[in-house]
């Protein structure tokens, strides 16, 4: 495992460590990140840009910001000099700050990301997880600070939630993923291993710290950006928004949001699921299902996913799996089956690996996709399930700093 903190051409051998004079001061010029074109557009009107050149220029800005990845004003070579001194004036591109990076054995990558400062100058942290594969490279991105579901059995929801992220925090943690991989084209053009297309993060999963169904208009702006085609230009069927089953929201979702589907599951009775995922008390397992089975588009090529935690003697049995099997009738669906991922405190254990076996045999005999999901980035805290446990080691340092 290497752990680096913002000087990321030096190995720290330590562990990771607070980067020291991080501005404490809210920026008072208007971040452009994270608004949607028409909302650039009056952004530039009220700095002074005339009305009618409003849309090409937001269209101008829209490509250096999200598909050559520019931070600075001044490099925008077909924006006129004294435009660019006004925008500088009055904008900034500033993305979440890296605080530290951790590289796990396995190539994963987890950054804990320091946000600007809210109105009263405090500043919080939030982890974003990036998953190199053969075929493929996951960006797991947080929709909030914390959590406020209290999942029994998952580190994050042990942590309060604090505030939800804007569109901009969202889309900045894409930003700087591509940033520390070298995706842009200017860099990858330069790279003698740049990957075929082009892409190191060809997928993005909304799978990260907090419920994006509980900050729905943010996430839906920020998807919105992600998935146009004249920026970052990711495909909706690459993305998938995971949620523990804000019912009210699901349909919604695939209507105005229209990416993939995810459902933590975890559980195949209410008992189960109750003391699990404890927001099935007031949206139980029947209706999380209804609400499923009416996602718009769904069908075999655009599956729900259900994501299931395999937890020692708690929902591992033979039975539980051909409850599962009973449960998701009707619904186009995959089953991801995940080990679970230990964090310190926790009273809770994976199942042994025959069992998750046959599990696993019993869903696919009755023709549902069951893959189990091999466990990435546990070594430096980045697996599913294990997300906090840095930023409340940064903040213990910091208030240990302060005495």
């Amino acid at each position: 495992m290497n752990r680096v903190t913002l000087d990321i051409g030096r190995a720290n051998p330590n562990g990771p460590t607070l980067v020291p004079n991080l501005a404490q001061t809210a920026d008072p010029r208007l971040n452009l990140l994270g608004l949607s074109r028409a909302q650039l557009a009056e952004a530039l009107v009220e700095a002074g840009v005339p009305e009618r050149q409003s849309r090409m220029r937001a269209s101008q800005l829209w490509g250096w910001i999200y598909n050559r990845g520019i931070t600075d004003f001044s490099l925008m070579t077909n924006v006129a000099k004294e435009l660019r001194g006004k925008l500088a004036e009055n904008f900034t591109l500033a993305r979440p700050e890296i605080v530290t990076e951790q590289i796990s054995t396995d190539g994963t990558r987890k950054w804990l990301l320091r946000l600007a400062p809210d109105a009263d100058g405090r500043r919080h942290d939030v982890e974003t997880v990036y998953i190199p594969e053969e075929d493929r490279g996951t960006l797991c991105v947080s929709s909030q600070v914390g959590c406020t579901l209290t999942c029994t059995f998952c580190h994050t929801g042990t942590q309060t939630l604090v505030r939800n992220l804007t569109a901009g925090e969202i889309v900045g943690q894409l930003l700087v993923a591509r940033d520390r991989l070298g995706e842009w084209p200017e860099a990858l053009a330069q790279n003698p291993n740049a990957p075929e297309g082009g892409r190191f993060v060809t997928n993005l999963v909304l799978m990260g710290m907090g419920e994006p169904l509980y900050n729905f208009d943010h996430v839906k702006t920020a998807m919105e950006i992600v998935a146009d085609g004249e920026g970052l230009s990711l495909s909706k069927r690459r993305i998938t928004l995971s949620t523990s089953g804000v019912v009210p929201e699901i349909v919604r979702a695939g209507e105005e949001i229209g990416t993939m589907l995810a459902i933590s599951l975890h559980g195949t009775t209410d008992d189960i699921r109750n003391k699990l995922v404890p927001l099935n008390k007031k949206y139980p397992i029947a209706q999380l299902l209804d609400a499923c089975r009416q996602y718009p588009g769904l069908s075999n090529s655009r599956r729900i996913t259900f994501e299931y935690v395999m937890l020692k003697d708690v929902n591992d049995t033979v039975e539980d799996a051909k409850r599962l099997v009973q449960l998701l009738k009707s619904i186009p669906a995959k089953v991801n089956l995940i080990p679970f991922n230990p964090w310190p405190g926790t009273d809770y254990e994976c199942s042994e690996w025959p069992v998750i076996e046959r599990f696993a045999e019993i869903l696919n005999k009755a023709g549902y996709a069951s893959p189990v999901r091999t466990p990435r980035g546990r070594d430096i805290m980045a697996a599913c399930g294990q997300l906090k446990s840095a930023s409340e080691r940064m903040r213990a340092k910091e208030r240990t700093a302060s005495i």
